[in-house]
């Protein structure tokens, strides 16, 4: 799914024009028992709830494409009678109208979700009339061209709140509070099946991490039956020992500061896809060669890189560049810079001593405190 997709769900989800038709939902304390189970017509909630509700939901369709939400597949032998994918086919065939298969779901998520503490499972389901488009691109709310049945489940932590002092308006007084079991934002979920060309994809799924870091491969590979990209971390670590082991001992400050450059103008360029951009061998050895890679470190990185094409780490743009800064880092000493204005520093020579240069302007602060600069001072006397 891209960005546009995603969010023609989410507007779904919206508690004055909800189309989720029923919500099931399981407490589990930390000791991995059913505390409290639920079910119950969606649009029958009361208002407050309801509204609750579909922002818990929404949350579960956030982020960023690559990184927090993730396009997964199904492997072929997960859409087989008894697979994974054909489970929750069932279940969102029946609606959750089937008790069984519901409390059955529960139990698979309990036994797999490594997490020591309270948590709700919370899945819902829904039904949308896709709009039809004209050639220019305007959705025709009139003309349906077909039902896009669909489940979000979402596992909640649920924490007690802060302890405190409150007022209590009987006795006109602050009074301890009570503390209340709290169902927090979603750590985990997934939409099923995906909403792909704005179509039913059943073979795939859309999967939430809140942690981009920490993707729950228990529920992925376990529950789910699907097999995870790489981290968004690890996609960038993989990426830059593709460039130091590359460009080796020419892996320099003007090659790095290139590096950075070049990405972030490769994500400038494609800004308005909806898209993630990936880059496979092809694309990384072409950006390489941009870099500055002559025919032997490109030679190397065709050598060492994957050879099986299904061994070939997925890495996207948007996971691997640094948009927000430019920073060099020693043992001593950070610098962090505007990622556009790399041009403000370099590196020179010095009596035999590599050093790194930043100009000095007349805005110069230490510790907060404005300090004057010799060229400041020269121009005062």
């Amino acid at each position: 799914m891209n960005k546009k997709e995603v969010l023609e769900i989410r507007r779904l989800l919206k508690a004055d024009d909800c189309r989720v038709t029923r919500i099931c939902g399981c407490y589990v304390d930390g000791h991995k028992n059913k505390v409290m189970e639920m079910k119950d017509a969606f649009l029958s909630l009361p208002d407050e709830e309801l509204h609750k509700y579909t922002e818990l939901l929404k949350k579960n369709l956030s982020g960023q494409i690559g990184k927090n939400l993730l396009n997964l597949e199904f492997p072929l032998a997960e859409e087989a009678e008894g697979g994974k994918q054909a489970r929750l086919l069932a279940l969102r065939d029946s609606g959750l109208q089937d008790d069984d298969s519901v409390s059955a779901f529960y139990d698979e998520i309990i036994g797999t979700y490594l997490y020591a503490e309270n948590y709700m499972i919370l899945l819902v389901h829904g039904t949308y009339d896709v709009p039809g488009r004209s050639s220019d691109h305007e959705e025709m709310f009139d003309a349906s061209d077909y039902v896009y049945p669909f489940l979000i489940c979402c596992i909640c932590p649920v924490s007690l709140d802060k302890p405190g002092l409150c007022y209590d308006a009987a006795s006109n007084s602050f009074v301890d509070k009570i503390q209340d079991w709290m169902i927090q934002n979603p750590a985990v979920g997934f939409l099923f099946p995906a909403f792909n060309d704005r179509n039913s994809d059943i073979h795939a799924l859309l999967y939430y991490t809140k942690d981009s870091e920490d993707l729950h491969p228990e529920i992925t590979d376990d529950l789910l039956g699907c097999t995870l990209p790489l981290p968004a971390g690890d996609q960038k670590e993989t990426f830059n020992n593709i460039i130091e082991d590359t460009f080796s001992e020419a892996c320099s400050f003007a090659v790095a500061k290139t590096v950075h450059e070049n990405l972030n103008a490769l994500l400038e360029g494609k800004k308005e896809e909806p898209q993630p951009t990936p880059l496979d061998k092809a694309e990384i050895r072409r950006f390489l060669s941009d870099c500055g890679a002559d025919q032997e470190q490109l030679e190397h990185f065709e050598n060492t890189f994957a050879e099986d094409p299904a061994e070939e780490p997925v890495l996207l743009a948007s996971n691997i560049a640094s948009t927000r800064k430019f920073e060099v880092k020693t043992d001593n000493i950070r610098i962090s810079i505007d990622p556009a204005r790399t041009d403000l520093i370099e590196t020179r020579m010095i009596d035999g001593q590599e050093y790194i240069l930043i100009p000095v302007t007349d805005n110069v602060e230490v510790n907060g405190i404005r300090i004057r600069t010799e060229q400041g001072r020269s121009m005062t006397d």
